[in-house]
């Protein structure tokens, strides 16, 4: 069991996408923070503990493959998860390069997304979730 909650930061520039994700994750012990694009997740990044990065591909400023750029360019330890609705061989390649954690495809069922995060989290930083991240439907 974690002493303090894992730190998961929702970034999508849809607002409705980012609370109801936030209304997946919170009450099942996270530590949700949310950004409305790549710039203003880099931000938070830069100036906070995150644990896991759940992005969307397409947004202003910064898309998702840029934002995780930057945050490979500091050699920060933090597993992204990208998020898209146009995923193609080309995206998958990028995502790749960049040490993506894993790539889901929008619209996304939560229980592949709780599943990801959890093995973000076992596979990063050894933590086991499984009798605290249920993975079912909101």
């Amino acid at each position: 069991m974690l002493i303090t909650p894992p730190n998961l930061l929702i970034t999508d520039d849809d607002v409705a996408f980012r609370e109801t994700l936030r209304s997946v994750f919170a009450p099942r012990g996270f530590n949700t923070l949310t950004a409305r694009d790549g710039a203003e997740a880099l931000e938070i990044v830069w100036q906070q503990s995150v644990h896991v990065l759940l992005t969307d591909m397409h947004m202003p400023r910064l898309d998702g493959l840029e934002t995780i750029r930057r945050i490979r360019e500091r050699q920060l330890i933090l597993p992204c998860i990208l998020l898209s609705a146009g995923l193609d061989d080309g995206l998958m390649e990028k995502a790749r390069d960049l040490q993506t954690f894993t790539v889901l495809r929008k619209p996304v069922r939560f229980a592949e997304l709780t599943e990801a995060v959890r093995q973000a989290l076992h596979e990063t930083y050894g933590w086991n979730l499984d009798g605290d991240l249920d993975a079912g439907e909101p």
